[in-house]
């Protein structure tokens, strides 16, 4: 089992039964454990160690720091190649129920993956995202602090996505240590413990071909050298979907859509 040490000096486990609601890890559904491994890094300089889940399942390292997973099992699932947000919760069970009385839907799951269960959803405009119910990963609070990974939400209307989330993952409720919901500047501002860990904004068509248009959600990393990473994703068979000076959406050989950031959300 992961634990950390609480002021006191105790062990403590630290499970979605107390923290809850909130981003709690990102990973990307891909086809070749190996081709992805190499594209990553390349392009984003991670190094890699052995999952709790098995040998479909790879932590992505950045500086010492876990940041991201990698499930090799688009094929055995028959799952899109994409990267994935999911929320901690305290019952994947309850979390599930919750999505589809709300009109969203279940591609997967929930299944037992030890030390926890997870599922894969899909919000009522069709954003897919995942929940987690089980143990985080160590030392929580310095890992959400120090992983250079953000999210965003590309939704139809952001107030109605909101509400949807809010109802599935008990935000902005009376529950001690809940998430915090804010409107600011037109789009939805969540926090956890006080940090920016997400964002929810207006304006993506449902019907788009573009899939990079529809209702989304995109995940980001904060890097060092966004042209650095642009010009790597490219030699090593990427691609560049759009690019600024300080941000730039790349995609994989395998399609999954990802954002690089000279920015942090805190």
């Amino acid at each position: 089992m992961n634990d950390v040490r609480n002021p006191r000096g105790t062990a403590e486990i630290v499970s979605t039964h107390s923290v809850f609601g909130a981003p709690c890890w990102v990973s990307l559904t891909s086809r070749d454990l190996e081709a992805t491994q190499e594209f990553y890094s390349a392009v984003l300089g991670w190094r890699w160690r052995p999952a709790k889940l098995g040998d479909r399942f790879r932590v992505a390292l950045a500086q010492s720091v876990p940041v991201a997973g990698i499930a090799a099992v688009a094929s055995m699932w028959q799952m899109a190649v994409a990267w994935t947000p999911y929320f901690a919760v305290p019952s994947a069970d309850e979390a599930v129920a919750r999505v589809q009385e709300r009109g969203g839907t279940t591609a997967v799951g929930p299944l037992s993956l030890p030390p926890g269960r997870a599922a894969l959803l899909a919000d009522r405009d069709g954003a897919t995202f995942g929940i987690w119910e089980g143990e985080l990963i160590s030392n929580w609070e310095t890992w959400r602090r120090a992983a250079p990974t953000f999210i965003r939400l590309h939704t139809r209307d952001a107030f109605d996505a909101a509400m949807f989330y809010g109802e599935v993952l008990d935000w902005a409720t009376e529950r001690p240590g809940c998430c915090e919901v804010r409107y600011e500047g037109g789009e939805v501002v969540l926090r956890s413990g006080g940090d920016v860990v997400a964002r929810i904004e207006s304006g993506a068509l449902e019907a788009a071909p573009d899939p990079t248009i529809r209702p989304h959600w995109q995940v980001h990393f904060a890097v060092g050298d966004v042209e650095g990473c642009t010009r790597a994703a490219e030699l090593h068979g990427g691609s560049v979907l759009s690019k600024g000076s300080e941000e730039a959406v790349l995609r994989d050989p395998d399609g999954a859509q990802f954002t690089v950031t000279s920015h942090r959300e805190r």
